[in-house]
């Protein structure tokens, strides 16, 4: 394993360890949390050199533990007429994305859409990230509450309703879809 990524798993199993686990929880030196925490929990695979986050996902600790995730958010531009939109939302609108952190689609277009959200900056968006392994499940199968084949899957809900959906690209931009779809 190069010397570049052993350093990356080994910062990614510090910041996780410290900064995002509960105390008594620490990665082991596979870079595998312990399965009987509660929460997200980050493998790291040394075949393919990857780190695989399942479970809830704060959108921090993908633009700082994870390799593009960062430089995909600071160089998108958005639609400001778009975002206008976004921001206008007045009702409750909850945003569950599906991603795999081993999948190009979602280092594509996560970052994107964090960048899309933070510039719509509307407090009645809420979003949540669910991370999934390879087998398309994590652990505490909040993923599996939602049918879905591919990644990333942006689910757009108001009052409980699912309103409609971008798999894995969007047909134009996200934030023209995201208009498209809470109209």
């Amino acid at each position: 394993m190069h010397n570049n990524v052993k350093t990356l798993l080994a910062t990614t199993a510090l910041f996780f360890s410290t900064q995002m686990l509960p105390m008594s929880v620490s990665a082991d030196p596979g870079c595998t949390f312990e399965e009987e925490q509660q929460g997200f929990i980050a493998t790291c695979s040394e075949e393919k050199q990857e780190v695989i986050l399942t479970g809830v996902i704060e959108p921090q600790t993908l633009t700082t533990a994870l390799p593009g995730y960062a430089d995909g958010f600071a160089s998108y531009q958005v639609d400001a007429q778009a975002i206008d939109v976004l921001r206008a939302i007045d009702v409750p609108t909850q945003i569950v994305v599906i991603i795999g952190t081993w999948c190009p689609d979602c280092h594509r277009e996560t970052p994107h859409f964090m960048r899309v959200i933070e510039a719509a900056a509307n407090p009645n968006i809420e979003v949540e990230y669910i991370g999934v392994d390879r087998s398309k499940q994590d652990p505490e199968g909040l993923a599996a509450k939602y049918a879905f084949s591919r990644i990333p899957t942006f689910i757009v809900k108001q009052q409980g309703n699912e309103l409609g959906r971008i798999v894995e690209r969007p047909k134009a931009t996200l934030e023209a879809d995201l208009v498209e779809i809470v109209k």
